[in-house]
């Protein structure tokens, strides 16, 4: 894939429509009340709106926002699957469920981030979108309604995609900052940019320049931590990474798996029966290629998944029967610290054990606190390390923490991002 796209910068905005894809996929309170638990997603597309008004462009963002369905029919389907009872299935309930989807928390949350007003759409692509698109001046931005709500969105409808990119008049351009979203082809990710010139936002160009970055060209050694718990998750991603990487560290509950490969016994650990042959090929094709795959030499156990279970620690592939794996062992934690150490690249996806648990968050905590201290250029791959880092106080250690946790590990499997593919190359 390539990574060299043009970027808002290669492009006149000044006096222009610009549609700007957002990753505005917000946490909100479970309870309903429409409150924002964490903006960081907002605050990280201020960057590319704040540069798009400065330049003189009117701006209107879109998003999506949790997983609306689109219809009726649809969501009576869904809970009948859920196992609901078909009377208890309303109108009134679908519509509730959609409501708390709107994006009038996001486009209060963006205004008072921005200082200046954010108009917000009631539709997509409806009257009320276009006619606020239409009476959009240079220097304001406009919010629409979660793409979501359009039953074409995700099986990028080349008619929404038209719809959306016609909302820019003649002369518009499409901007494409929501790297959270880039490895779904849908219409306001991939589609509209067969209607419009289609450049990046600094959000995805500094997710094309790291990442991108360490896979093409790294500064070596390359050290890849993967974490996580199943080892079916991280095959692309490992795969990919033998062919690149210099060292290959291996935690988390797939670890289990490959002990098990390797003829240890795991006891009540995580284990995907099914890939223990392919854990084994891997180990080989590790030893082949020349690249040193790390495995746990001693684990954390637990007679119970749960935060207060007694624990001891065991040696790898020696678990006994009632006891499960919930973190790395200190000799193991003392193993991956050294070979980070002196590194060039450390990528990292994907936690060392079950960090929510205070008791089994230490190997986690360790190996970001070795990233920390180390001179090389460090990449959290999105998901639950990046949670992690933020969690034990290292985010602003690192050198880049990516916004997509989906995208990201795909990028790392080498496949192709249908919202990067399609934006032009530089």
């Amino acid at each position: 894939m390539n990574y060299n796209k043009k970027t808002v910068r290669d492009v006149d905005v000044s006096g222009k429509k610009v549609l700007l894809r957002c990753d505005f996929n917000v946490p909100m309170a479970k309870d309903g009340s429409g409150v924002i638990t964490d903006d960081k997603r907002i605050r990280a597309a201020l960057p590319t709106i704040q540069y798009l008004l400065d330049q003189g462009a009117a701006v209107i963002a879109c998003s999506h926002l949790g997983k609306p369905v689109s219809t009726f029919e649809s969501y009576r389907k869904k809970q009948l699957e859920k196992g609901k009872d078909e009377a208890s299935i309303t109108e009134e309930k679908w519509k509730k469920s959609l409501s708390e989807l709107r994006m009038e928390p996001v486009a209060a949350r963006l205004s008072q981030l921005l200082g200046k007003p954010v108009i917000l759409a009631d539709d997509v692509v409806g009257p009320d979108a276009q006619a606020k698109a239409a009476a959009l001046k240079s220097g304001e931005i406009l919010l629409l309604q979660n793409t979501r709500f359009e039953k074409g969105e995700t099986k990028n409808d080349p008619e929404l995609a038209g719809k959306m990119a016609s909302l820019t008049g003649s002369g518009g351009v499409y901007v494409s900052d929501a790297f959270g979203a880039v490895h779904r082809a849908h219409a306001s990710t991939a589609g509209v940019a067969a209607y419009l010139p289609a450049v990046s936002g600094f959000l995805i160009q500094k997710e094309l320049d790291f990442i991108g970055g360490a896979l093409a060209n790294p500064k070596r050694p390359l050290v890849a931590i993967l974490g996580g718990s199943k080892v079916s998750s991280k095959i692309g991603v490992i795969n990919n990474l033998l062919e690149i990487a210099d060292t290959i560290i291996i935690g988390g509950g797939m670890a289990y798996t490959f002990a098990a490969a390797q003829g240890g016994t795991v006891g009540d650990s995580l284990l995907e029966e099914d890939w223990k042959d392919y854990a084994g090929d891997m180990v080989k094709k590790a030893a082949d290629k020349g690249v040193k795959l790390l495995l746990p030499v001693d684990t954390v156990i637990a007679d119970k998944f749960a935060p207060d279970a007694q624990s001891k620690v065991a040696k790898a592939g020696q678990i006994p029967d009632g006891w499960q794996g919930l973190d790395i062992g200190p000799e193991t934690v003392e193993l991956y610290c050294a070979a980070v150490a002196d590194a060039g690249t450390v990528i990292w996806n994907g936690p060392m054990g079950v960090f929510e648990f205070e008791k089994f968050a230490a190997g986690t905590k360790a190996v970001a606190e070795a990233l920390s201290k180390t001179s090389a250029i460090t990449i959290i791959g999105g998901g639950d390390s990046a949670a992690a880092v933020q969690q034990l106080g290292y985010a602003d250690k690192m050198t880049h923490i990516s916004t997509g946790g989906g995208a990201s590990l795909e990028f790392m499997e080498g496949k192709e991002l249908p919202g990067v593919a399609c934006l032009l190359d530089a």
